[in-house]
């Protein structure tokens, strides 16, 4: 089966995310971008713009940090980037805070929560149809 044009954008967006990724480890030193992963990268039909989605490890203030280091170093990311892929244009990459890992992570503890009183529950209950025999 060949393939369509259609693909193209997303296997260019991965192609993006991974190197961009090689490039965060190895070529930039700013220390803002320490804890931060590229989650996702969406690149447009005529693959002008990359939207790129990140994530960080750590506090308010660790995103703030990546945040204006990823400002910083845009236009070095994205020549490395466009020389990488061996594009005749490099797209335009737009950084953007993914916080989908922190409401995981605020789901999982409210799950917790819930079952911890849940077997609360239950243990006073068992206690109590105890006293009953």
């Amino acid at each position: 089966m060949a393939k369509g044009r259609g693909d193209r954008p997303v296997r260019v967006g991965e192609r993006i995310r991974e190197e961009l990724s090689m490039i965060l480890q190895f070529k930039v030193k700013d220390p803002g971008l320490t804890h931060l992963t590229i989650t996702e990268v969406r690149v447009t039909p005529d693959l002008k713009l990359a939207r790129i989605n990140y994530s960080v490890l750590g506090t308010d203030e660790d995103r703030r940090l990546a945040a204006r280091a990823l400002r910083r170093c845009n236009g070095f990311m994205r020549a490395e980037v466009g020389h990488a892929l061996n594009m005749r244009y490099a797209p335009e990459l737009t950084f953007f805070h993914d916080n989908g890992f922190a409401q995981v992570a605020r789901i999982d503890h409210l799950l917790d929560m819930v079952a911890k009183e849940e077997s609360v529950r239950e243990e006073s209950t068992k206690e109590g149809a105890g006293d009953d025999e």
